[in-house]
Formats: C-alpha cells, structure tokens, sequence
C-alpha cells in the first residue's frame, strides 16, 4: 500500500507548469486582470501563442473570422479560454511519449479530450455563463490525470490495477483502491493543488467518480461525471477503464435523463463530430 508520504513524493515529481502558464494563472486569478498585462504574457512565449492561435482558428472554436494576435483572441473568445487554452497546451506538453505500465498515453489524451469536450457542452446545457464553460473544458481534460502520475511512478502496481480492471467486473479506481490503497482521483486533485489550480477543479477531480459527496461546484463535477460515462459509451480513446455504470439519481435529476437518454439528447449534437474537434488539441 501506498503510504502518505510515497504520495506526496509522487505529485512533487510530476513536472511543474512551464513560468510563463504559471504567470498566467496568477494573473487571471486576480479579478482586476488585465487583458493588456495577459496578452503581454502570452507574446513573450512565442511557442505559446503560435500554439494558442493555431487552437483558436480550429474547428473546435469554428469562428467565423481568422484571429491573428492573441490580443484579438482575447477579444473574441475571452480572458477564461485563453488562460485555459495556455493551460491546456502545458497540461499536454507533460504527457510522457512511453511509461512502464504500457499505459497507452495517445488514447488517454484522445479520452481527456473528448471528456473535456462534452463537458464544456454540458456546461451550456447547464446555462454556465459561456465565460466558466471553459473551466469545465479543463476540468474534463485533467480529470484522469493522477493516471499519468500513477504510469509514470508506481508502473508495476499501475499495471496490476489495469489488468484487474481489464475484464469490467470492477472500475480503474476501485482496482487502484486493491492494489495501492489509493486513486487516481486522490492523485490528480493534490496535482491540481500543487499547481495551485482553483479550489473547485481540484474538488471536481478528486470527486469525479463520487457524484453524492459535497462538493464546491457540483454542477461542473456532474458535468465531468455524465461526460467520462458519455465518452466511454462512445467510445473515444481509452482511459483503461472498463466498467460502464448509469447515472445515479442524482445526476440523472440534474440533466433530466439517464446516460441512455443523454446519448440521445438533442441538444448535445453528433456526439462524433464533437469530439472529432476536440482532437484539434492533439495536433499541437
């Protein structure tokens, strides 16, 4: 079993946010931001913006006018997405090319992304103001990702969990509970923390698999929940979790229906094509 300490030690290892995105969330973290001190950040970080352009003149944003300067994607699309656009780059930047668990990082990015896409969907169904929608965007892409962590520095235990979870009878986070004594969840929420993320992400992510407990944001936290179930369903990509489950009560009374009925909702469009844009990410 994993003790206290092997786990603190585990999220410290992980890499850090490269200065500039950690400048960035300090800036945007402080309600007097402003868009001029914002978008000097980003263009001191030409890899940055070019990246942060390129995924804003995307399908994903499917804008009708190319955007040129990140000053203009400021005006368009707003301060939130473009600090989650910075956030996103670097998030995907720390995904390790190989690990020792086998863990198939490519397929995990294409179910975060996709998680991270249906999310921000919900979140207009919700009637999230479209200036949040973008922290549930990040709240889907980061939700497995204590996963990354776990293939990266407990290999052999992580790929026991994989293996018991491999046939459906239980989830990834309840084999991670026999083997280790601990989850993913856990795992990614002190991530979250160590990078000194909003308080309510990091309450999402620990609880993305546990839609009864209280929470700082439980709408985002269902929406990441109905999401990762969506995404499975589909399926898109591979998060090394087998076992489809329906939407407890609560969830079901949050968005009117259960995960049959959210497949089939209207309102969320060709499932396919949605998360065929978010695979813009990918391309980065």
């Amino acid at each position: 079993m994993t003790t206290q300490a092997e786990l603190l030690k585990m999220v410290e290892r992980m890499p850090a946010f490269p200065q500039g995105v950690t400048r960035v969330l300090e800036l945007t973290a402080r309600a007097d931001c402003s868009p001029k001190e914002l978008v000097k950040v980003i263009e001191h970080d030409p890899v940055m913006t070019m990246k942060i352009l390129k995924l804003v003149n995307s399908a994903f944003f499917g804008l009708a006018r190319p955007i040129n300067s990140i000053n203009h994607g400021v005006v368009y699309v707003g301060i939130n997405t473009i600090k989650n656009l910075a956030l996103t780059i670097a998030a995907i930047g720390m995904l390790p090319q190989r690990n020792a668990a086998g863990f198939d990082m490519n397929r995990f990015l294409m179910h975060s992304l996709g998680v991270a896409g249906i999310s921000k969907k919900l979140a207009s169904i919700l009637k999230v103001a479209d200036k949040d929608a973008a922290d549930y965007f990040i709240a889907g892409l980061l939700h497995d990702f204590g996963k990354v962590a776990l293939a990266q520095y407990k290999p052999l235990e992580f790929r026991q969990a994989l293996e018991l979870a491999a046939d459906g009878e239980m989830t990834l986070a309840a084999a991670e509970q026999q083997v280790m004594g601990l989850d993913h969840a856990e795992i990614g929420a002190l991530l979250a923390e160590n990078w000194t993320l909003p308080a309510q992400l990091a309450d999402c992510i620990r609880h993305h698999h546990n839609p009864e407990a209280k929470v700082a944001d439980a709408k985002m936290r269902d929406a990441v929940f109905a999401a990762n179930l969506v995404v499975h369903s589909v399926p898109f990509g591979n998060s090394g979790n087998h076992r489809l489950e329906d939407f407890p009560p609560s969830v079901q009374e949050r968005f009117g229906c259960d995960l049959d009925g959210m497949l089939m909702m209207e309102s969320l469009g060709d499932l396919d094509a949605e998360m065929q844009k978010a695979t813009s990410f990918m391309k980065l």
